[in-house]
């Protein structure tokens, strides 16, 4: 199974995509995870990307695309499929996917959209909460953790991130708005696309996604 979740900044995309991960047992592949580990290492990739994802910006499709593709080239993405979170993000992005797939006889199988209005995109961000070191995602209204900055599972420091601030969330969902919206006309043209109701709770959210995918 070859899936892309895309959907606005604090959509839940990467919430969902464990929760497919966990029920199909294909691997989840989060582009932002990616980029901040490459940026924690100092790589070169990672300083490049670190300038642009502080400012709320994409970083450049070439650099993603490589990134990406190959990963995509990893045994466990060749067996079982994958779960693409957070790419393509713009429409060059995901022809060079799509032609980077034709040379290898493969396709994708799903696009799901997870459609939330940005007033409630405002909320989650601003809220949300990071484990430092398993990653979990926390959300000081939704889901907090049982003590007040601390990880349940690992009992690490949660933190904000810096592109869930304030001034860096408005940029990120203007650039959501004009790169990454003509995706939603892309895949839908091909056929490909799902669209979800991403203002329930992650489980309510999860019933329609796993719908959609029998």
């Amino acid at each position: 199974m070859r899936l892309v979740i895309i959907g606005p900044p604090g959509a839940g995309k990467g919430t969902q995509a464990k929760f497919i991960q966990g029920q199909f047992g294909i691997p989840q592949i989060s582009t932002g995870d990616i980029l901040r580990k490459a940026a924690s290492d100092h790589t070169v990739l990672g300083d490049k990307a670190s300038v642009f994802v502080q400012a709320g910006k994409l970083v450049p499709d070439d650099l993603t695309l490589d990134m990406v593709t190959e990963r995509l080239s990893a045994d466990d993405c060749t067996k079982e499929g994958y779960i693409l979170d957070g790419f393509p993000r713009t429409v060059p992005q995901a022809k060079g996917l799509e032609t980077w797939l034709k040379g290898l006889g493969s396709q994708l199988d799903r696009v799901l959209y997870l459609n939330v209005p940005e007033e409630a995109l405002i909320q989650r961000l601003a809220g949300r909460r990071t484990c430092r070191g398993c990653g979990t995602l926390y959300h000081l209204v939704f889901e907090p953790p049982r003590k007040p900055g601390i990880c349940d599972d690992c009992r690490r420091e949660l933190y904000q991130r810096e592109d869930d601030r304030g001034n860096i969330i408005t940029a990120r969902l203007e650039t959501y708005k004009a790169q990454t919206v003509p995706l939603i006309k892309f895949y839908r043209e091909r056929g490909l696309l799902t669209e979800i109701d991403g203002v329930e709770r992650a489980g309510k959210v999860k019933d329609q996604v796993f719908e959609s995918l029998v």
